[in-house]
């Protein structure tokens, strides 16, 4: 389908932040053609007036696990190491072939409302992800949340070949739960597959304070010292969270090319820290911005990431000028998609996959427009997303979902898995 978006505002973060006036065209889930008004103009399916409205790349959630809507309101206020073993593992373990599905959908109504069109998405049952990522019409990277209690390396790698190169809106990287739930012979076999691939892994790391000092107690080196004398990190990756790093795990970050996924509501709630996300970006080392899971944050929300990425920094280093909009800006765009290795879809160019957003600048919260890329990270919220385009198909457009199903059928498909998962009614 060829679409034509005129009498647009375009912020394409393609090493810019300024805002041009124009045109923006889609022909086959790719970006087209962006600029002025030409007076030859090919035969159009559909166009679309932006109304002097801002379109701009897609946010892009580089860490979540989306499955874990069953979980929101139910393990509250509790440190990780309790929120996991009371109520997270417990409530998984009853979890049935199906399950996933239901649950994952609603998740992806909750992206594709606020913004987000692609997320890197790590739990069990990855058909069913797969499945309800391309019923909704979601971009969807799995990363694979191999441990000692749940599934192998062979299935890992029959999964990575399975799900790369068969979809347009599918992928699959090489990954693992965590330090604390992977045996290092498991790890080994891991890292023995990174290298025959050539591909990046991807983990939770350094959350915690506890889950580097049992792992210094352990093992004798940090989380990110211990992958890396394994040969995890050789071919990159990322670390989602890396809240408690050393400055020697930094330079191995750095020199072994691996991400940094903050997710700052999830931290916060379950009080595993700040991450040194400024420090990070000022080494040189891409960061990416996830939500975690609807269990602790409770939201998907970019906006109240963005705005919590900046604002934590300007505390944590008693500087207001730090960590300014536009740097948090790029992260939840660019810096995710190439943390994601969705390097198609980072920013608004010919030829890069049509990931697109349409901001209502029309809304009290974005006026005066006296400096609209700061305002996106401050003042902005889902409320002012008004179309979102996966691969040149609009799935959300003026609070309509198109999505062949409605609402009401996910809503209460999921509520139902969760009734069965908690034991009883959901209060």
């Amino acid at each position: 389908m060829r679409i034509r978006f005129y009498n647009a505002r375009i912020l394409t973060l393609d090493n810019s932040f300024d805002i041009i006036s124009g045109e923006l065209w889609v022909n086959n889930g790719k970006i087209e053609y962006i600029g002025d008004k030409k007076k030859d103009m090919p035969i159009f399916d559909k166009t679309i007036n932006v109304e002097n409205n801002l379109l701009m790349p897609g946010f892009k959630n580089a860490h979540t696990h989306s499955a874990m809507t069953f979980l929101r309101g139910y393990a509250e206020d509790m440190p990780l190491e309790t929120w996991l073993n009371e109520r997270v593992f417990p409530s998984e373990a009853k979890l049935e072939e199906g399950d996933c599905y239901n649950l994952v959908r609603l998740a992806m109504l909750e992206y594709i409302e606020g913004g987000i069109t692609s997320c890197m998405d790590m739990y069990a049952f990855e058909e069913e992800t797969v499945q309800a990522a391309e019923d909704i019409g979601m971009r969807v990277v799995l990363s694979d949340p191999m441990n000692d209690f749940s599934s192998s390396i062979s299935r890992q790698e029959e999964l990575y070949k399975q799900f790369n190169g068969g979809s347009e809106l599918v992928s699959k990287v090489l990954g693992f739960h965590a330090v604390y739930t992977t045996s290092e012979p498991l790890l080994k076999e891991l890292a023995a597959i990174a290298h025959k691939y050539k591909a990046p892994v991807y983990t939770h790391c350094s959350e915690s304070e506890s889950e580097v000092q049992n792992c210094i107690k352990e093992h004798g080196k940090t989380p990110v010292e211990y992958l890396n004398d394994m040969g995890i990190f050789d071919y990159g990756g990322a670390i989602y969270h890396g809240v408690h790093l050393t400055d020697k795990d930094c330079e191995i970050l750095k020199q072994k090319n691996v991400s940094v996924v903050t997710c700052p509501s999830s931290n916060l709630k379950l009080a595993s820290g700040i991450a040194s996300v400024a420090k990070l970006a000022e080494m040189g080392i891409n960061v990416g911005i996830g939500t975690d899971g609807p269990a602790s944050n409770n939201a998907l929300d970019m906006f109240r990431e963005m705005y919590l990425v900046s604002t934590l920094q300007k505390y944590l280093l008693k500087d207001a000028s730090a960590m300014p909009a536009e740097s948090v800006l790029k992260m939840a765009t660019v810096g995710s998609a190439r943390a994601m290795g969705l390097n198609d879809c980072d920013c608004l160019r010919k030829g890069k996959c049509a990931d697109i957003i349409m901001l209502d600048l029309k809304q009290p919260d974005m006026q005066p427009e006296n400096n609209i890329v700061k305002s996106i990270v401050y003042s902005a919220s889902k409320k002012n997303i008004k179309m979102t385009m996966i691969n040149g198909n609009i799935v959300y457009m003026d609070g309509i979902y198109y999505i062949g199903e409605s609402l009401d059928n996910i809503f209460a498909a999921a509520t139902q898995t969760a009734e069965r998962l908690k034991g009883g009614k959901v209060l």
